[in-house]
C-alpha cells in the first residue's frame, strides 16, 4: 500500500537512511588500524527492492547483498582503506539526497492531509 503512494521515495529514504549508517561507520574508523571502507551500491540495492515489488521477497538483508568494499586511491601502511575526505563528501552528498527524498514524501503526506480533510 505504501509503496503505491510513495512510490520509489519509501525505498530510497530507508536505503539512504542505511548508506547513511555504513558512510558514519566509516568516518568513525577513519583512525581504526586495517579497517576496510564500505559502501552500498545505492542503485543497485534500489534495483532490486523495486524488482522485487509488494511480494515481500526483499528484506533489509538483502540490502547488504549489495555493500561493496571501497579502493582506496591511496592505500594507508595501517591497512586502513578510509579515506575521511572522500568519506565526508559522500556522507554529505548523501544527507541532501536523503533531505531531498525526505521532502518528497512529505508533500505526498501533505497532499494525502488535505484530501482526507477535504480541502
Amino acid at each position: 500500500m505504501s509503496e503505491q503512494i510513495f512510490g520509489i521515495h519509501g525505498a530510497a529514504l530507508e536505503l539512504r537512511s542505511k548508506r547513511m549508517g555504513v558512510l558514519a561507520s566509516n568516518i568513525a574508523n577513519a583512525a581504526t588500524p586495517g579497517y576496510k571502507a564500505r559502501d552500498i551500491d545505492f542503485a543497485a540495492a534500489l534495483n532490486a527492492r523495486l524488482s522485487a515489488g509488494n511480494d515481500g521477497r526483499n528484506s533489509g538483508a538483502d540490502d547488504m547483498a549489495h555493500m561493496v568494499y571501497k579502493v582506496p586511491t591511496m592505500a594507508s601502511l595501517d591497512g586502513n582503506t578510509v579515506e575521511l575526505g572522500r568519506e565526508q563528501v559522500a556522507f554529505a552528498e548523501n544527507a541532501m539526497a536523503y533531505s531531498a527524498t525526505l521532502s518528497f514524501v512529505q508533500g505526498k503526506v501533505n497532499m494525502l492531509t488535505r484530501a482526507l480533510k477535504g480541502e
